[in-house]
């Protein structure tokens, strides 16, 4: 199953209208924690922040179930950024868009975080809590007060302001400074001297109740805990607290009483304190119980046998089946099972190491975004080579540098001596500038843009990010691998045809590192390419008009125009038309650009001779055009062995929970010099387009989907070999 884990991490830009920020977040390293053991569970996780940017990640990451793939889920570890109703936010944001997730809906949530609310549904459920009063401002006066009382915000939790009174004068002080600081209501709360639980509950209807955990008051009956004892120093924990049987029965008969009146799900805390007298007392009930090793909940579960990632599974498990049923829960039962019985997967360490490493595959990105190779700017270029050389080191590659004057050196990388090669990826350094100018590196929500991010930069960052995972997890040297990155792509190839080809021919596999398309395309086909510059040739000795010079032209372009036949996969198009007039005299320059795209070589062999031959008809008076131009290069054609390939990584990518489709590209690449018999795709980069634009970027999401998924293939590819 798809998981988003998502927490609020990125405060910035954000306008304080609502009160102050909110102080309650995770720690980073537990909400690593969790996405790990998550990934343990065998889910494809991804953790997420809860910002403005939510929707759009969300959108990318999340199964697309309107077209039948299966639902994923939020495991929901976001306190919210600002005011009252924070832990409302992001679920409600979800249900707008229909995605399950673990935890309580909004309602339940504004009622628990809200103590006064939340003690008035106790009081009216006939559970035992403590006398309370609402204090609006400091001059609020309440006759049947009696101190000690304690005195805390009444919508804040991790004891933010908790403070134990014993006058009026102090108790008015601590409303003002509470107020002042927190800018809410103001619970005051007859103080319980007295012993103090925790009860973590589990599940729905009804929840298991946890071991119960005594927070340890080193004996000091009128000791509370304080936000420093819960962040900084935390008191000890006795687990299972030392109460009778007949107590602790009636603890949990409280708290799960507790627990359905607030209408919560999945997991919560109950926190209790008991008087001299064993009177007990519900203090409050946290529906977002901290996930921090420290915390009660935790210590409380691997009281009762849980590990950590077993108690995370299992929270996201007792949601699952809330959502959808029983047949889940069969299907987590056997997924189970089989993790206690089978080591790690590989695809569980490859993707987990990938998600960890999320920002250094962006910053691979902007590094080399920002490095602008555009073509024939071979010292641009050749920078950006000696950078990859310095990478492709440390992951114990040799390098074999191919120089090239005008375009800049090709560079191969090798991790083996072998003439033979499990898999070949394909890319290249040189980077065409948009119309419009290069664009630097930029993050927007769930995309990143920037000039080659898509054409070739991401695609050699997923390179890089999946041979990295494989050598973490000590995979790499056992596949045959080579990197081959030419310099003149973008100018058709011509320089390093030869080379793709010797390279290619001998390889099990060859995967092509450009952008797949937004809706998890990758590309199985691409079309051939021809160009060609048709120029106007007329007798100088004879009086040639300028209207019939260009008349002939415009009709020689139409009549080529016509040979597109869409249905064969053949499309020609006029690139460019050039004229050079001076004023009263006959053009200089009358020239045409034509490109055709095809599917099947023999089209566009066909087209090319009947190019030359409407070009060379020649009008009454004799004007004619000349050709210059040639196939630059082949198509990619889908082969059965290709189709083989693509449907095999189809199957990797659904184990995975990345989408994989098939999908054909007008456009041309170096891959299509690769030999008709090699097995090969494109399109392994991250998801994006907009290539050669100034629009061009690529998905966020998908550079840790590609990478795993990338690293996956490639071992496929050795294994294939082994058997």
């Amino acid at each position: 199953m798809k998981v988003a884990v998502i927490h609020n991490r990125d405060r910035e830009g954000v306008i304080n209208v609502f009160g102050p920020q909110n102080r309650e977040r995770y720690n980073p390293r537990t909400v690593e924690r969790v996405a790990a053991a998550l990934e343990k569970g065998g889910h494809n996780v991804r953790v997420i922040d809860g910002n403005m940017y939510l929707v759009e990640q969300l959108r990318d990451f999340m199964p697309r179930v309107i077209e039948g793939q299966r639902p994923g889920m939020v495991f929901n570890m976001a306190y919210g950024i600002q005011g009252v109703s924070r832990y409302t936010h992001l679920p409600a944001i979800l249900e707008m868009l229909g995605v399950p997730y673990v935890g309580s809906d909004p309602v339940a949530h504004g009622l628990a975080l809200d103590k006064v609310i939340a003690k008035i549904v106790f009081k009216n459920a006939g559970l035992p809590t403590a006398a309370f009063w609402n204090f609006a401002s400091a001059d609020d006066d309440f006759e049947d007060l009696a101190f000690p009382v304690i005195v805390k915000p009444k919508m804040e939790a991790v004891s933010y302001g908790i403070k134990v009174v014993d006058s009026e004068a102090d108790l008015r002080d601590a409303v003002k400074q509470i107020i002042d600081e927190f800018q809410q209501h103001v619970l005051v709360e007859q103080f319980i001297p007295g012993r103090e639980f925790a009860v973590g509950l589990l599940g729905n209807g009804p929840p298991e109740v946890l071991p119960i955990v005594e927070i340890d008051l080193e004996g000091d009956p009128n000791a509370i805990q304080t936000a420093r004892d819960k962040l900084r120093k935390p008191r000890g924990k006795v687990c299972p607290a030392e109460i009778s049987e007949d107590k602790a029965a009636e603890v949990r008969s409280l708290v799960q009483h507790a627990f359905q009146s607030l209408g919560l799900f999945d997991f919560a805390r109950v926190d209790l304190r008991m008087d001299a007298a064993g009177n007990l007392y519900i203090l409050e009930i946290n529906s977002m119980a901290s996930l921090g090793l420290t915390g009660a909940y935790v210590h409380a579960a691997k009281t009762a046998g849980y590990t950590y990632e077993s108690l995370i599974n299992r929270i996201l498990d007792v949601a699952a089946m809330r959502y959808f049923g029983q047949d889940y829960a069969a299907e987590a039962a056997a997924q189970a099972a089989e993790s206690k019985t089978k080591p790690q997967k590989l695809s569980t360490r490859v993707r987990s190491y990938l998600r960890a490493q999320a920002p250094t595959i962006e910053d691979a990105v902007r590094h080399m975004v920002e490095l602008r190779t555009p073509p024939h700017e071979v010292e641009w270029v050749n920078a950006l080579g000696e950078w990859l050389t310095a990478q492709f080191k440390q992951l114990g590659f040799s390098v074999h540098s191919i120089p090239r004057v005008d375009v800049g050196n090709v560079l191969y990388f090798y991790n083996h001596d072998d003439d033979e090669r499990d898999v070949l990826l394909l890319g290249h350094l040189d980077t065409p500038i948009p119309a419009g100018g290069f664009v630097p590196f930029r993050e927007a929500g769930s995309r990143i843009y920037g000039t080659g991010a898509a054409e070739n930069k991401g695609g050699i960052a997923v390179a890089l990010a999946a041979l990295r995972a494989l050598r973490y997890a000590r995979t790499v040297r056992r596949i045959r691998c080579g990197v081959l990155l030419t310099t003149d792509d973008t100018r058709n190839g011509a320089a390093g045809r030869g080379v793709i080809e010797e390279l290619a021919v001998r390889a099990r596999y060859v995967i092509g590192l450009k952008a797949g398309t937004p809706e998890s395309g990758i590309v199985t086909s691409r079309a051939g390419r021809g160009t060609y510059r048709l120029e106007t040739i007329y007798p100088k000795k004879r009086r040639v008009t300028e209207a019939a010079v260009l008349a002939h032209l415009y009709r020689r372009v139409q009549a080529i125009e016509q040979l597109s036949d869409g249905d064969a996969g053949l499309h020609v198009a006029i690139r460019r038309l050039e004229l050079d007039a001076p004023f009263g005299r006959m053009p200089e320059k009358a020239d045409a650009v034509v490109s055709v795209r095809f599917k099947r070589l023999e089209d566009g062999e066909r087209i090319e001779q009947e190019i030359r031959a409407l070009a060379a008809k020649r009008s009454a008076k004799g004007i004619r055009l000349r050709v210059a131009g040639q196939i630059r290069r082949p198509p990619l054609a889908e082969t059965p062995a290709r189709r083989a390939f693509s449907e095999e990584i189809a199957r990797i990518g659904k184990r995975l929970q990345v989408t994989v489709a098939p999908t054909h590209r007008w456009h041309s690449a170096d891959i299509c010099f690769v030999p008709e018999e090699v097995p090969a795709v494109d399109g392994m980069g991250p998801m994006g387009g907009g290539e050669r634009t100034q629009e061009e970027y690529v998905l966020r999401s998908s550079l840790v989907d590609r990478a795993a998924l990338l690293a996956m293939v490639m071992h496929r590819c050795a294994k294939a070999n082994e058997e």
